[in-house]
């Protein structure tokens, strides 16, 4: 254990204490407010460019399994919490979330008032931030920060798409549908839920060309959720809309800002973002409240969508902000939120239905 630093880019600091790992990391500061899932959390891609600090106190109490992982890495910058459980105490565990994050070379803090912070960010918004074991001088410091790119502007995704295609099939039980998915950091249950539903999931890089995906004839399209600012991933954007009217097209987190983006919507930075597993969400189109898992910084205005093609069907409660959309012609709907969160809370889980019933009732003629 070493000193260590939290420098946010406002000029504020806050010391605390390094675990195995020392050295320096940099990047936009969000606060996730979920009790549990930290190893999902660790694990998700949408975090990428990211340090992440858990606002519940005491974080590691069950340990870490290989069963629970969203993704084969950790990808977020760094891990802030309040204190780390020093005893895991779970039948699951293989070993201890700190042994895990040393184990992957990831800046680990404690020690720090996470309150204090977290309240810094909802009053000015998420910032840039570094962790440092070397450096205590602000101005060195701001001077890292400076160099450090914003999330606004940032394509991420090519830092998380898979490079080449591979297809994920269902055990036990026959292919109903074949599905094209656009890997803008995919998530492991994503997959899993598809192949309990029946398909066979072809899951393609996000540089992936309108011929790469014509070419296995899909019965439906998915853009995954990810990274850093949508706007900046116009490849992904370009081949969406070759595929509206002509396939099913469901989209989660980033992937619903995709579609929002290529019907000719815009999206907005929020001020500090969605990050936790508590958000209440109201289905439009049900009636139906359901709380969420949530992980964006970005949002898509409602009002730059034609109200003529696009309507509202999901809408966050606590803030009103966009988190579901739907075409009036096309079979395209895209959501927010996470339906697949792993640890919970499952209420929105039926939504991946909306997809499977696209497919099934969609003319096969019509996508040739």
């Amino acid at each position: 254990m070493k000193a260590a630093i939290l420098y946010l880019e406002d000029g504020s600091s806050f010391l605390g204490t390094s675990l195995g790992t020392h050295g320096e990391t940099a990047g936009e500061v969000v606060f996730n407010t979920a009790m549990s899932g930290y190893q999902e959390i660790l694990t998700d891609p949408s975090y990428a460019g990211q340090i992440v600090m858990m606002t519940y106190p005491l974080i590691g109490n069950y340990g870490v399994n290989e069963d629970d992982v969203e993704s084969q890495k950790i990808h977020l910058k760094g891990f802030v919490v309040k204190e780390f459980c020093q005893r895991h105490s779970n039948h699951r565990a293989k070993q201890s979330l700190i042994e895990y994050l040393d184990e992957h070379r990831i800046m680990a803090l404690e020690g720090i008032d996470t309150r204090a912070v977290t309240r810094r960010l909802r009053l000015l918004g998420a910032m840039k931030g570094i962790i440092s074991t070397q450096d205590f001088d602000p101005k060195i410091l701001a001077a890292k920060l400076q160099a450090t790119p914003s999330m606004e502007g940032s394509d991420w995704v090519k830092t998380v798409s898979v490079s080449k295609k591979y297809v994920w099939s269902p055990q036990g039980q026959p292919v109903r549908f074949k599905v094209a998915a656009i890997d803008c950091g995919i998530k492991l249950n994503i997959l899993r839920i598809l192949n309990s539903l029946g398909c066979e999931v072809h899951v393609f890089p996000a540089a992936a060309t309108v011929g790469d995906i014509e070419a296995i004839s899909p019965d439906g399209l998915f853009i995954s959720n990810g990274p850093g600012d949508p706007a900046a991933v116009t490849y992904v954007i370009q081949t969406l809309r070759h595929f509206f009217g002509k396939l099913p097209v469901f989209g989660i987190c980033l992937g619903h800002q995709l579609v929002g983006l290529a019907l000719g919507g815009k999206t907005y930075k929020l001020k500090f973002g969605h990050h936790g597993a508590n958000h209440p969400v109201k289905d439009l189109l049900s009636q139906r409240i359901g709380i969420t898992s949530q992980n964006h910084g970005f949002c898509v205005d409602i009002n730059s969508l034609k109200k003529d093609e696009v309507e509202l069907i999901d809408l966050n409660l606590n803030d009103q902000t966009v988190e579901g959309i739907r075409h009036k012609k096309y079979p395209l709907y895209s959501i927010q939120h996470h339906p697949e969160a792993a640890p919970g809370p499952h209420d929105a889980q039926y939504l991946f239905n909306h997809f499977i019933d696209m497919m099934e009732t969609f003319p096969r003629a019509a996508k040739k």
